[in-house]
């Protein structure tokens, strides 16, 4: 039995996932959405995998005390190396009527119609081998060339545009010969357009923020049990871990207006 009221919560290791929820929101503009950021440990890629557990159950820990039903793990990374031990260990004995859902299975089938893919992400999305996983189970005719690009999410954290486009260049120099360009983490949709002017204009670029919200209105429509739960208020609440003048002003541009972003503690003790 699913209780009543529930929100959507948006989780995510930093800013790429203001994206996200700002994209599903238009989408979906009647729910309501409480968003956290986990900044204190940013970035995600160079972490563990016991550390990106550890770190996805404190935040969905949280959100789950902020009545959300449905959490949407935003972050690549986390979706790909801890989602499954989430849903398989964490959520079974403390939230067994909550939902958690990742990148990895949407991005995936987004690529179907794609001959060969170009996937750029963190190095714990890389080495993880969720994508490729993915790949040949759900799309299995398509070619999948990975790269890891490390360097990426603190240049798009700290707003240094010259070193982000040089970066940039250097990167998808890798990547030849693709008809699809898929963005494997939430801070790249920041700099899309900055790709976009990069790439071929004969590469797609396949990113969360379109991709996700149109995947999410669809999860929903195939699931009324979860539906009919969430409350409709249309309003959002955002928290962050830790605190920084560029988060907020990125979150005011974003949304268009001055939004109130709380800094919180998380709980540590979660098992």
């Amino acid at each position: 039995m699913y209780a009543q009221g529930m929100k959507v919560g948006i989780f995510d290791s930093g800013l790429g996932g203001l994206f996200t929820l700002r994209a599903i929101a238009e989408t979906l503009p009647k729910y309501d959405y409480v968003y956290l950021g986990d900044t204190k440990h940013l970035p995600y890629g160079s972490r563990s995998h016991d550390e990106i557990y550890q770190y996805l159950k404190e935040g969905l820990s949280f959100l789950f005390q902020n009545e959300c039903g449905l959490v949407i793990v935003a972050c690549n990374s986390a979706s790909a190396e801890a989602l499954k031990r989430v849903q398989s260990e964490y959520l079974p004995i403390h939230y067994p009527d909550r939902k958690v859902l990742g990148m990895i299975v949407p991005m995936t089938e987004a690529c179907a119609s794609y001959d060969h893919v170009g996937l750029i992400a963190t190095l714990a999305t890389v080495h993880s081998g969720a994508y490729e996983r993915e790949f040949k189970k759900r799309t299995p005719h398509t070619r999948l060339t990975s790269l890891a690009t490390p360097n990426l999410v603190p240049l798009i954290e700290s707003g240094d545009h010259e070193r982000v486009v040089a970066s940039l260049k250097e990167y998808l120099a890798q990547l030849t010969d693709i008809d699809a360009l898929l963005l494997g983490c939430t801070h790249y949709a920041i700099v899309k357009d900055i790709i976009q002017k990069i790439v071929p204009t004969s590469v797609a670029i396949i990113s969360q923020d379109t991709v996700v919200p149109l995947k999410t209105s669809d999860y929903l429509d195939r699931h009324p049990e979860i539906e009919k739960t969430l409350s409709r208020d249309g309003t959002k609440a955002f928290f962050v871990t830790s605190m920084s003048d560029r988060f907020r002003e990125l979150a005011k541009d974003w949304f268009g207006e001055a939004i109130i972003v709380q800094e919180v503690s998380l709980p540590e003790d979660v098992k």
